[in-house]
């Protein structure tokens, strides 16, 4: 995985900010030649048929679960990094499945949200599903509903799937910064596309950029063994058609912050503050940028904002209604960091989604 290099003051900041923190950028990560050409060939975006999808069901690829279907499966110990709730279990004969779990958990919610909103709109991202799960052999401190001493249930929970293809080889992840070597005429997205992916980050609040949760891809059927020009005759692993995408959006829909809190995620309260433009110019996202991000106020062109207002544009009422009810937000405190706030209605999250989709059709840059 790509070493961010950070020197982060961490008791320092919480109270006072830490100036020696390094951002970011794309010098940190793979520069390789083949990396470099796959990049500016990418895609972002492909075509979907927005108004005809379901985001209730989500997408049905092969491992799809039903909406609040019951799991069933067997913990077994892998350590997937990161500071949210998760485990791995296994439903035979050898599913492996990665589930994240807790009703206080942001990316419970908030990652089904932006992942089936970025799949209806034709950008990548993983397949999240909402579920019920019923782990045997899950550790007690996972703090689960004991059914018996060794069977414990998680509810709310959701399994991941990822995107169909296959990570380019070698280093996967991607620096925000690197979009900008798409190149239309290698074949690469317009600009117009990579726009759009950029103010729909913003739209998403979409605060943790670091290069891990950004992946390259290939959606090539499998890797193609081949002879890369000018390698002096040795075989080089090609990638046909290689796709740029956000890989963990778990902490969406609620206000972009340095230290990329999970309070932060899946906030109503904080997601409908946040303006999509920075204040006092003509076409800057929103975005400030987290500690270890590689994203902050990106500069958005004609193109791209009328790209993503046609699409947004297409979501009905009843699709919105549907993203948001298998996002489950009635769960989620209205804001995360006040218990007295309440539960906001799917009417409410609506209503903000409606608001921000306004201001970017509104705009023109």
């Amino acid at each position: 995985m790509i070493q961010t290099i950070l020197a982060v003051c961490v008791v320092t900041l919480a109270l006072h900010g830490c100036g020696a923190v390094r951002a970011v950028t794309s010098s940190d990560v793979d520069s390789s030649p083949a990396r470099q050409r796959a990049i500016s060939r990418a895609r972002v975006w492909m075509p979907t048929d927005v108004s005809a999808m379901n985001l209730k069901a989500g997408p049905s690829d092969p491992g799809a679960f039903p909406f609040l279907e019951t799991v069933e499966c067997t913990y077994y110990e892998e350590d997937f990094g990161g500071a949210s709730p998760k485990f791995a279990c296994r439903v035979p004969p050898d599913d492996r499945l990665k589930v994240k779990y807790g009703g206080t958990n942001a990316e419970v919610y908030a990652e089904v949200a932006a992942t089936r909103l970025l799949w209806v709109l034709g950008f990548g991202a993983d397949r999240m599903y909402p579920v019920r799960v019923v782990c045997r052999g899950c550790p007690r401190e996972f703090a689960g509903i004991a059914r018996t001493d060794d069977v414990f249930v998680f509810d709310p929970a959701v399994v991941e799937r990822e995107m169909p293809g296959h990570d380019f080889p070698g280093e996967s992840g991607w620096a925000w910064p690197e979009l900008d070597a798409i190149e239309e005429r290698a074949g690469g997205s317009p600009r117009a596309h990579v726009d759009a992916l950029k103010l729909l980050a913003v739209f998403l609040q979409h605060t943790d950029t670091k290069p891990d949760n950004q992946r390259l891809i290939c959606l090539d059927a499998a890797p193609a063994a081949a002879q890369a020009a000018g390698n002096g005759g040795k075989t080089d692993t090609t990638c046909q058609r290689p796709f740029m995408l956000m890989q963990d959006v778990g902490l969406t829909f609620g206000a972009a912050n340095a230290l990329n809190t999970n309070d932060k995620g899946m906030s109503l309260a904080d997601w409908s503050a946040a303006p999509v433009w920075k204040e006092g110019t003509r076409c800057v996202g929103n975005l400030p940028r987290s500690l270890t991000g590689t994203l902050q106020d990106p500069v958005i062109s004609e193109e791209g904002r009328a790209f993503l207002a046609r699409l947004l544009v297409q979501l009905s009422d009843a699709q919105l209604r549907d993203l948001f009810e298998a996002a489950r937000v009635h769960l989620r405190l209205r804001d995360p960091d006040d218990a007295q706030s309440g539960f906001a209605a799917v009417d409410e999250w609506v209503s903000a989604f409606k608001q921000k989709r306004q201001a970017i059709v509104d705009r023109r840059c």
